[in-house]
């Protein structure tokens, strides 16, 4: 999808992009990497913390469900504060907020008060992508925006792949409280780095002076929103619905150990970052729309065997 600074003719952004447009893409790509990370902790940790909160295993997973119900409300709150305010302040308030979250998670006395903190994780999860990718794009040089949105959707796997790795390595080493610890000091490294990158000139030029007047914009292309909110849920559902309990799969299905199952969670996010990466840059030759159907038929081929595969080499072939 072509950004707003290419669609509209009264902004001629440079082909060089904003001066410091490499801070607003770094800051997006780490935010988007640690906004994965600290959800995907829980998808590793469900039998841990159904022992830890006496719960059973499917109330574990309530939380993640939750988590994901909650991401439209941040999305809708974040966005308009960033349409409002600029996408800087919101974006660093959004990183913040999500990571002392996440750091609270992990000392809260009660299985309530774990389901109230990924609550409330969820707004901020929701919150971030939307800014991060406008401020990201529209500072960056058109003619690369293509491989770097690429670049950014990649870092979500990248996140879940470092989740993976803190399993093996900080998990045994630290305890499963420390996974939800590890991230804060990179949220407070993000938030220096938004600081750095220049504001958006898409927003200085199409500034909103108040709240309605974002919601009034919203009804006046309700069409094209209602049908980008249903492609977008389609694929939200492909993602989180083959990714988030597929450790679990592999272990209470194939009976796989944790360190197996690590394994196999970085193999397939490397691919997933690969691809990030392979079809962002196709998306400059081929066009978005193309792209994703492509993408869309791979994943398509590749689900018989990612689900009904009975040995590790085509689970992992799968991937």
């Amino acid at each position: 999808m072509r950004t707003e600074l290419e669609l509209d003719p009264k902004i001629s952004p440079s082909p060089a992009g904003n001066a410091g447009w490499q801070y607003a893409v770094a800051s997006g790509i780490l935010g988007w990497v640690l906004d994965a990370f600290d959800f995907f902790v829980v998808v590793f940790l469900v039998d841990t913390l159904a022992t830890n909160f006496h719960v059973g295993k499917k109330e574990i997973v309530f939380t993640i469900t939750l988590t994901l119900a909650m991401r439209p409300l941040g999305a809708l709150l974040f966005g308009s504060l960033a349409d409002r305010f600029g996408r800087r302040l919101p974006l660093i308030g959004c990183v913040l907020y999500f990571s002392v979250i996440t750091a609270c998670s992990a000392y809260v006395p009660s299985f309530l008060l774990f389901v109230i903190m990924r609550a409330l994780y969820g707004i901020g999860m929701g919150g971030y992508w939307g800014i991060g990718a406008s401020l990201a794009m529209e500072s960056a040089p058109p003619r690369w925006r293509g491989l770097l949105s690429g670049m950014m959707q990649g870092g979500y796997p990248l996140g879940y792949l470092f989740a993976a790795v803190a399993m093996e390595t900080v998990h045994p080493a630290l305890g499963w409280r420390a996974m939800f610890l590890c991230g804060f000091g990179v949220a407070l490294l993000i938030a220096l780095l938004i600081t750095q990158a220049p504001e958006s000139e898409a927003w200085r030029e199409h500034r909103i002076p108040r709240m309605g007047a974002i919601f009034h914009t919203l009804l006046e292309y309700k069409r094209s929103f209602a049908y980008l909110l249903l492609v977008m849920s389609a694929m939200t559902c492909l993602s989180h619905g083959t990714q988030d309990l597929y450790p679990d799969f592999l272990k209470s299905v194939h009976g796989f150990a944790r360190t197996t199952i690590s394994h196999i969670a970085i193999l397939y996010n490397i691919g997933a970052i690969t691809g990030a990466v392979i079809f962002g840059h196709l998306s400059e030759r081929l066009g978005r729309r193309y792209s994703i159907m492509l993408a869309l038929s791979m994943s398509l081929l590749s689900i018989p065997a990612w689900a009904f595969g009975s040995t590790v080499i085509v689970l992992i072939i799968a991937q």
